[in-house]
């Protein structure tokens, strides 16, 4: 078969393994997306260039029992999109400073959603850079797009993706063909309460996995 065509059946058989994941991967229990993102590819499209990255690590927040999840205190109008259908982007500001990232799941009125934590940089890892670091400084691929404020910060991410529908807008999740071999459980970080639920989920080993 000459080169330019072995190339071609190559180019088709890498477009088919890419799919967005459709919006039953989110309608079902957070502990289980929670660890079935791993491996997935996060993928945000804008007019300055699309920027990706490897989901490596995410955390868990279930219902209104949950002292951790902003659902605790009952129905508000910064967390509606919690109680809305899965498969949603939930954005928002942490402490006035970083944008986090979620993905909704489970039933609508069902509050809960899976915390981004880490991407091993993917696409567009010059545009990340530019983002992360505007003064031209060096930082590692490993801590691009490491921990929730960081990743947000390089892929793009602000408020304005908030209740993006992550089946059909700019912002997206895909498979892309890969699952991990080894994943660790392990308790949540970052916050006060609820910190003895095992609810973090990680790459065994990945360095771009928080510290």
């Amino acid at each position: 078969m000459p080169l330019a065509r072995v190339q071609r059946v190559q180019k088709v058989q890498a477009v088919r393994k890419v799919r967005v994941l459709p919006r039953e991967f989110y309608d079902r229990p957070t502990l289980t997306v929670a660890k079935e993102l791993l491996g997935k590819v996060l993928v945000h499209r804008t007019p300055a260039g699309d920027a990706a990255g490897m989901i490596v690590e995410t955390e868990a927040y279930i219902g209104e029992d949950d002292p951790a999840c902003h659902a605790a205190p009952g129905p508000t109008r910064r967390n509606a999109p919690l109680y809305g259908p899965p498969g949603f982007a939930y954005v928002y500001l942490n402490y006035g400073i970083h944008y986090l990232v979620n993905a909704v799941t489970e039933a609508d009125g069902h509050p809960a959603a899976v915390l981004i934590r880490a991407l091993a940089p993917v696409d567009g890892i010059r545009l990340m850079e530019k983002r992360r670091a505007p003064d031209g400084r060096h930082i590692d691929s490993s801590d691009l797009c490491r921990g929730p404020g960081n990743l947000t910060r390089a892929l793009g991410i602000t408020l304005t993706e908030n209740l993006n529908d992550l089946v059909s807008s700019p912002l997206v999740i895909e498979d892309r063909g890969y699952a991990p071999a080894n994943v660790s459980w392990g308790p949540r970080i970052g916050i006060t309460v609820g910190v003895e639920k095992p609810w973090r989920c990680w790459i065994t080993g990945h360095p771009a996995v928080s510290r």
